[in-house]
């Protein structure tokens, strides 16, 4: 039986893909299975069989289970913007229950580690009745939270963790994403961090020169605080 998780990002651009990514390496280091989805992405680039999204190529590249590009990324718009809006635009419209039935299609194959990666922050809008946090609600799955490290982090840390919580839904763990090599008081902003969100940190990775060094995030987070161990070679 795997383990699922939701990852939410403090903002836009917190590195949810890298964290990702980070994650399912360090499962695919410990001979896991993993699997990773993103539902609903905003930003389209041509592909060899067409378009596809930049950060969910990245996922579908990480993961051992392999899926067909349309089952990783069931929902994909031109425009890198709120999704409820580039849905406008092109004529179409976002709705949680179709979202959720295209994840627990594709979570029907099985693997030792599932991720289901959001698009911006916890509360970007669907439409203007259903938010992403409406998709980890309905699909009931424990979230990650990825902080992205720069001013103002705080605040968005503490406002995402609770309204998971009032959601009803647990705050599995947070990663520290060090977004700005030169925020000040950084070790000030985790001591912080580590007291006032009631959940464990799996890693703090630092500011990378090559931000797609996923064997380097990897090794920057625990995956023991998840319930994930290694498994033992046949």
């Amino acid at each position: 039986m795997g383990k699922t998780f939701f990852v939410a990002g403090t903002d836009t651009d917190a590195g949810k893909t890298l964290i990702s990514c980070g994650l399912l390496t360090a499962a695919n280091k410990m001979g896991l299975s993993t699997l990773a989805l993103k539902p609903v992405a905003a930003g389209a680039e041509p592909g060899p069989e067409g378009p596809v999204n930049g950060d969910a190529m990245l996922l579908l590249q990480t993961m051992t289970e392999k899926l067909p590009y349309s089952q990783v990324n069931p929902v994909l718009f031109q425009a890198p913007i709120a999704p409820h809006i580039a849905a406008a635009q092109e004529g179409r419209r976002l709705q949680v229950a179709q979202l959720a039935g295209y994840v627990r299609g594709a979570l029907m194959k099985p693997a030792d580690l599932k991720l289901i990666e959001g698009a911006g922050g916890w509360r970007v809008p669907l439409n203007m009745h259903q938010t992403m946090a409406s998709l980890a609600v309905e699909l009931e799955l424990p979230v990650i939270m990825v902080v992205g490290m720069k001013l103002g982090c705080l605040n968005h840390a503490l406002l995402t963790a609770q309204a998971i919580a009032n959601d009803g839904l647990r705050l599995a763990g947070w990663v520290a994403n060090r977004i700005d090599p030169n925020m000040d008081c950084f070790e000030e902003n985790m001591q912080t961090l580590a007291e006032m969100l009631r959940a464990p940190c799996l890693g703090i990775v630092p500011h990378l020169a090559d931000p797609r060094d996923f064997n380097k995030v990897a090794s920057y987070l625990d995956l023991g605080a998840l319930g994930l161990s290694p498994k033992d070679p046949a």
